[in-house]
This record gives structure tokens, sequence and C-alpha cells, in this order.
């Protein structure tokens, strides 16, 4: 059976660079300060989880000043996300932890409810599957795990928008790979989705 790598996509928690789309509800610094709590949960989520090894990408780079706040406080490997659009740099992710040999599962730290009973689902679903599937709520997908890589997968997506989980969904089905579609979850994008908050992140906040 084949290792798995966790890789965790995330930007800097910095005051309108993170969570921009947040800012008219929580105000810039309000937005960064959720980013860094759903970062630090997915990861917290992910090492309970505890299937495979785990690698957090990041944007911007490694040497940047806006992650000083969170070097001691993540204990995985670093790699930098690098240039392109999100396609690209999902896609570039993708293909050196296949290369290296793991089956992967790619994941944001967008949805709080990915909890590490689902995260071990997926992983589960890759022993006999090409391809698993969270898909979100808003019309995107909160994981995505691969046992081979195809660049298929990641050009020309509309991201951000409602149609990357059927526009993902249709280059399987041109691949005529085996793909599991778990159940849905939510992200959090819009000031509307902030009632998908944990309830006592709620009250903290």
């Amino acid at each position: 059976m084949k290792a798995l790598k966790i890789i965790v996509m995330s930007k800097a928690p910095v005051a309108g660079f993170a969570k921009t789309r947040l800012i008219p509800a929580l105000g810039a610094e309000g937005a960064a300060q959720l980013a860094q709590h759903l970062l630090l949960h997915t990861l917290n989520n992910v090492q309970t989880a505890n299937i495979g090894e785990t690698e957090l990408c990041v944007t911007p780079g490694l040497d940047q000043p806006e992650w000083d706040c969170l070097r001691s406080r993540i204990d995985v490997p670093w790699v930098q996300q690098g240039d392109g659009d999100l396609g690209q740099r999902l896609a570039r992710a993708c293909k050196r932890a296949i290369s290296q040999g793991y089956n992967v599962l790619l994941m944001g730290t967008d949805c709080p409810a990915l909890a590490p009973v689902i995260i071990q689902q997926a992983a589960r679903a890759l022993q006999h599957c090409h391809a698993v599937i969270i898909p979100a709520t808003d019309g995107g997908y909160t994981l995505l795990g691969l046992s081979e890589f195809n660049a298929s997968l990641f050009a020309s997506i509309h991201w951000s928008t409602d149609t990357v989980l059927a526009e993902t969904l249709q280059r399987f089905r041109l691949l005529d790979w085996r793909v599991e579609v778990l159940a849905p979850l939510n992200d959090i994008d819009e000031p509307d989705d902030l009632r998908w908050l944990p309830e006592h992140w709620k009250t903290a906040r």
C-alpha cells in the first residue's frame, strides 16, 4: 500500500491578504485572525487523523516575514507554493508528491468541519479509487485526493466559482477514473458562511 502525503495549502494569515471576502463582516484584522485559527485548526485535525506525512504549502514564500508569528507553532515541513494561478500551484504540489511515490490529499484551510474521521475516510478511498473528492456546498471542493497525477484536473478550471466541482468531476469522467465522492461540507469564504463556524468559535469571536 502506498504511503500518503497530506498537503495543506495556505496563504499567510495577514490583514488585507487572507480571507479578504470576510473583511466586510470582520474587518481586515479579524479576517486575518480567523484565517490563522482556521490554519492551526486544519493542521491539528490532519495530525490527529495520523494517516501519513503532512506538508504545509504556503504563499508567499518561506523567507517572508508574514510567517514569522507562526514558525514556532507549526511543526511540519514547509514548502513554497510558487508562482502561477491556483491550478498551477495545486498541480505542482500534487505532481511532486505523486512522483515521490505517495498518494496525496490536497486541502485548504477553509473548512472547520473537515474532521479527522473524514480525512481518514478520504485516505481509505484512495486504496481502491483513482480519486476522492469532498464537495463544498458553494460548488467547489474542500479536499481532493489522488493516487495518480493528471494535469487536466487543474488546467483551465474556473477557480473560486460555483463550477469548480462540476468541472473537476467532468475531467474525471473524461479520464474514466474511479472516483469516490464524499458528503459535502461548508467552506468559510463569504460573510454569510460565518454561520457555519463552530459555536464556541462564534462565542470567542
